[in-house]
């Protein structure tokens, strides 16, 4: 089957039905989305089809055929995505395991909503777990990312 995935397009030898955190791992080297929970319950394994997070490891790999799938190796190519950008700069990382999928999550809220509330932000980012608790920096980069990427016409 023929995957678009971070602007390339992919011929993959895969099983239908087989999750696409293990068709990217696995067959395609971008280990960037991780293995949490396996039940789309933790947000580790967050990518984007289609602009609208999805869990990855729930997702089977047919059904994003003729779809454009994001994963955090796709977000910009030199690591310069206002969210990228505003998690360095705010240091949020702690063990760093759930922060491909943290990033996935807020890239996705920027971009339907340039200037959430931190109400916003804790609806979109509350389907995400950090083991580390370091959802105080994350929701002060996600303000910190909006504020990067400036103004834009909703």
């Amino acid at each position: 089957m023929k995957l678009h995935v971070n602007g390339t397009e992919h011929e993959v030898a895969a099983p239908p039905e087989m999750p696409l955190l293990w068709v990217l791992r696995d067959l395609l080297g971008m280990t960037g989305t991780k293995f949490g929970c396996g039940v789309a319950q933790c947000g580790a394994c967050t990518v984007h089809v289609d602009g609208v997070p999805r869990r990855a490891c729930v997702t089977p790999a047919e059904s994003v055929v003729g779809k454009q799938v994001t994963t955090i190796e796709g977000l910009s190519k030199a690591g310069d995505h206002p969210v990228q950008r505003a998690w360095t700069e705010l240091d949020v990382v702690q063990c760093g395991y759930c922060q491909s999928g943290q990033v996935m999550a807020a890239a996705a809220l920027l971009a339907k909503l340039p200037n959430p509330s931190d109400t916003d932000i804790d609806q979109a980012m509350s389907g995400n777990i950090c083991r580390c608790g370091t959802y105080p920096r994350i929701r002060a980069a996600v303000h910190r990312a909006a504020e990067i990427a400036g103004p834009r016409e909703t």
